[in-house]
């Protein structure tokens, strides 16, 4: 018998999977001894406190504390465009006790635009329940003349090359909105701006440096109230509670046009089937109690409460349509 000594490559992958192995047998030690959670849970954040994730993670924490008999940690990991935070985790034992407060993009427009990305979403990860979303409008300054979608199309096709959207950096959700909404209106030559955050593109927009953007509700509710900001459309399914007046993109001739930043809970993959069907039901048990549904709506999130099957079918249909998008617009980030 011949024996060949193995690569280095083929130890580190044999260590790879020991190691999820033991992870895995411990997460069904747990279980089988009803012992879940063992310790404190730590939910990674991949945005600095303070921020609409950070908001989410700790009312998530602070429910889901109540009910699991252990402290939930919140950890904020920032930086590489949230993706040190989803590498922790995706490396971390998938026993239950370590999870992620992701969002949108980085679980599915990242691993579009991100060459050489350090995690697959759909091998490192697996998907536990969404939280809720922000819905995204499309908004011009209140000084703007331009009072419809259908006057923004009119406008930009008699004037070429002079019409732009601004968003917090290339490859982000407003970005691809807006590539989106062109490329449906025929708008060959809509410009986008990035600009280093949503604060300084918001202001390029009011400011009349730049024409429009694609925002979330809930930042940039004061805006709209003190006539700052002019809503046109919403790019949800139905007319919103908060802004009744505003039509949505259906109701103005782009059926199905409907992007928002959803926000959700992920843990390793190989975590326990049992586990995370556990934490599904105690998040949708959170969005359900009066007080987190007041707290969530009063910052414009909508709560989503999806089971755990029907949220991984969303995050699937989500990646399909961010593929798609990032492939026809031509987008990589170095």
């Amino acid at each position: 018998m011949t024996v060949r000594s193995a690569t280095k490559a083929t130890v580190v992958a044999f260590a790879a999977a020991a190691a999820s192995l033991i992870g895995l047998g411990a997460g069904l030690d747990a279980l089988a001894q009803g012992t879940f959670p063992s310790k404190n849970i730590h939910l990674i954040v991949g945005n600095a406190a303070g921020g609409g994730t950070d908001y989410l993670a700790r009312l998530l924490g602070q429910k889901m504390s109540e009910r699991l008999g252990q402290a939930v940690v919140i950890e904020n990991k920032p930086g590489a465009n949230s993706t040190i935070a989803v590498q922790a985790v995706a490396k971390a034992p998938p026993d239950g006790h370590t999870l992620l407060m992701g969002s949108i993009g980085m679980l599915t427009v990242n691993p579009a635009v991100v060459p050489n990305l350090l995690y697959d979403t759909k091998r490192d990860l697996a998907p536990i329940s969404i939280i809720g979303s922000f819905p995204l409008i499309l908004t011009v300054s209140a000084a703007s003349p331009i009072r419809s979608v259908q006057e923004l199309i009119a406008y930009a096709k008699a004037n070429p090359d002079k019409v732009s959207y601004a968003g917090a950096g290339a490859g982000t959700t407003p970005d691809l909105t807006g590539g989106e909404f062109a490329r449906r209106a025929g708008l060959d030559k809509l410009v986008f701006v990035p600009f280093r955050g949503t604060a300084p593109a918001t202001a390029a927009v009011i400011g009349g440096d730049v024409q429009l953007t694609f925002v979330s509700m809930g930042p940039h509710i004061e805006f709209i109230r003190n006539g700052t900001l002019r809503v046109l459309a919403a790019a949800t399914p139905q007319r919103r509670p908060y802004v009744p007046d505003v039509a949505t993109f259906a109701e103005q001739g782009f059926p199905n046009f409907e992007m928002s930043t959803w926000f959700s809970l992920f843990a390793p993959k190989g975590t326990p089937k049992e586990i995370v069907d556990q934490l599904n039901l105690y998040t949708r048990e959170v969005q359900a109690e009066p007080e987190a549904r007041k707290r969530l709506e009063a910052t414009f999130i909508d709560p989503l409460a999806l089971t755990q099957s029907e949220f991984a079918t969303l995050v699937k249909a989500d990646a399909v349509k961010y593929e798609r998008i990032v492939r026809e617009q031509g987008i990589k980030l170095e």
